[in-house]
């Protein structure tokens, strides 16, 4: 479990290190024809894109150094729901790679339970 955790963090985090990287560093893209390319120009030109960005270059940083694991996988775990929906919405035939992410972002939250455990406290006290 150990091995494949190890593996799975840090496949898991090179691949949000190098997407947040390239959606901060100006690179040219190719527009998707459709509804999708319309969901990215709008991403882009708001600059929202730079923002997810951030957090995946962040969380993908937090992933492949092993320090502070639990965060870097809270910080992606909205981008691959993102991933996720965007591929079943705007491009149903191209959600295989958001699905491996997914499942891979499952399997690491489940290898890392212990940490996420004490955030299901049904009556947290102030302290």
């Amino acid at each position: 479990m150990k091995i494949a955790a190890l593996i799975c963090r840090i496949l898991l985090g090179l691949v949000f290190l190098i997407a947040g990287l390239t959606k901060i560093i100006p690179i040219h893209a190719t527009i998707p024809p459709g509804d999708a390319g319309t969901w990215s120009l709008l991403m882009m030109n708001h600059h929202w894109l730079i923002i997810v960005g951030i957090f995946e270059t962040v969380g993908g940083l937090f992933l492949v150094s092993g320090r502070f694991v639990p965060l870097g996988l809270t910080l992606v775990a909205p981008v691959c729901v993102n991933i996720l929906l965007f591929s079943f919405l705007f491009a149903p035939a191209t959600a295989g790679p958001g699905i491996v992410v997914a499942l891979i972002e499952i399997f690491l939250i489940y290898a890392y339970r212990s940490y996420f455990a004490p955030l299901f406290t049904a009556k947290a006290q102030v302290s």
